[in-house]
């Protein structure tokens, strides 16, 4: 079977939600075809949450990657105003689909953390600030408290 996906920022994902019914059909060549919000942006980190979640991955570009795994391949090709989309193959449903996707996003999210965490860390003694203490939630929520050096 093969599915595609359009991958839509959160925030336009919330908007289209509202405008528009939309959510699944099919495209001109009769692929499945459904929208999804992510908050993938970055070639990069999503690169390292596919492998996160078991994929090996091909970057192509900037703009495109390949990731397989489990029995399938998806194509990730990013648009001119950075919209990403998947195209699924193999042994995949629209369900699976979704559910494989959300697990990339929450992988995705997990590594955007860290990059941020670490660069708030490298950052902080520059702005004259020092990490006093770290903590983490339960649902891996990071509490950072920092203080002024005098």
């Amino acid at each position: 079977m093969s599915i595609s996906l359009v991958l839509l920022p959160l925030a336009i994902a919330a908007v289209t939600a509202v405008h528009t019914a939309k959510g699944s059909g099919v495209d001109a060549q009769g692929r499945n075809v459904c929208e999804v919000g992510t908050r993938m942006r970055d070639t990069g980190l999503l690169a390292e949450a596919l492998t996160d979640v078991g994929a090996g991955v091909r970057v192509e570009n900037p703009h495109q990657l390949t990731a397989s795994w489990h029995g399938v391949t998806a194509y990730f090709a990013r648009d001119h105003e950075g919209t990403w989309s998947a195209h699924l193959t193999g042994e995949v449903d629209e369900s699976r689909a979704r559910g494989i996707i959300a697990s990339i996003d929450s992988a995705y999210g997990r590594r955007v953390q860290a990059a941020v965490l670490a660069r708030l860390r490298e950052r902080a003694p520059l702005a004259g600030l020092q990490v006093e203490s770290e903590t983490v939630s339960a649902d891996d929520s990071v509490a950072l408290v920092l203080s002024v050096q005098r």
